[in-house]
């Protein structure tokens, strides 16, 4: 799939880098276009690190989480967890199971808005080869050239791309592989949703229902009909039956 290849291309370039060269990736875009399947890809490919940010995360709580996914138990201070860190990414391929020294951060921009951001430039620096990367929301760009440590150590920028016809007729296949769907059914959704991946894969799962109701094992746009397609707006309030 379109972005999962990106990414993985660019946490590729940097885990191959030379000695000095600055490690950062950072994939940017607007929600539900497959950011976070991307980096979930390239986890399980590499064997990599990933945590999800959360908004409410104080400084403690983000690095006991990574280091729980590192199945390491936190010291006390927050200078000695951010040394476990940085020494887990470097030990990483002497784990077992064997992991890449690739930490990756999906929804950053929770944590590039805190006071402690730096913090990110401090597990950088003090994991030596090892690539950090960086996934969140279209602000997360400007934010990031705020923290100037932390912005001139970026060596591989990503910008998501919308979904594409590759993309659901892949998603499809993997989740629902005894249905047919149709190019020009496919292509019908692809626009209603404005190509938002989030809101694909709600409809992929409603076409599935459908047809496992109807006794259809081949969809095409003619034969879903007025079925319509769930792009997130709500339906409207029927008063007149109060009446």
């Amino acid at each position: 799939m379109t972005n999962i290849g990106h990414l993985a291309t660019a946490v590729k370039v940097a885990m191959d880098r030379p000695q000095g060269v600055p490690g950062i990736v950072v994939m940017y875009g607007p929600s539900g276009i497959g950011k976070t399947n991307a980096g979930e890809r390239v986890e399980r490919q590499l064997k990599a690190f990933r945590v999800e940010c959360k908004d409410i995360w104080t400084k403690k709580a983000f690095l006991q989480s990574i280091l729980a996914e590192m199945n390491i138990t936190p010291e006390r201070t927050l200078s000695a967890m951010v040394a476990q860190i940085a020494q887990g990414l470097i030990g990483a391929t002497k784990m077992k199971p064997r992991r890449a020294p690739v930490l990756i951060l999906d929804d950053v921009q929770y944590v590039l808005d805190k006071a402690f951001a730096n913090v990110l430039t401090d597990i950088y620096n003090a994991s030596g080869q090892s690539t950090l990367v960086l996934i969140g929301e279209e602000r997360v760009p400007n934010s990031l050239a705020k923290l100037e440590r932390l912005h001139n150590r970026v060596l591989e920028w990503v910008p998501a791309d919308d979904a594409d016809l590759d993309d659901v007729k892949c998603l499809a296949a993997a989740h629902y592989p005894d249905l047919t769907l149709a190019d020009d059914l496919l292509e019908s959704l692809l626009d209603a949703v404005n190509f938002c991946l989030r809101r694909v894969v709600a409809n992929l799962h409603r076409i599935q229902r459908v047809a496992l109701n109807e006794g259809w094992t081949s969809v095409d746009l003619q034969l879903w009909g007025d079925n319509g397609w769930s792009t997130g707006t709500h339906p409207t309030l029927d008063r007149s039956r109060r009446k």
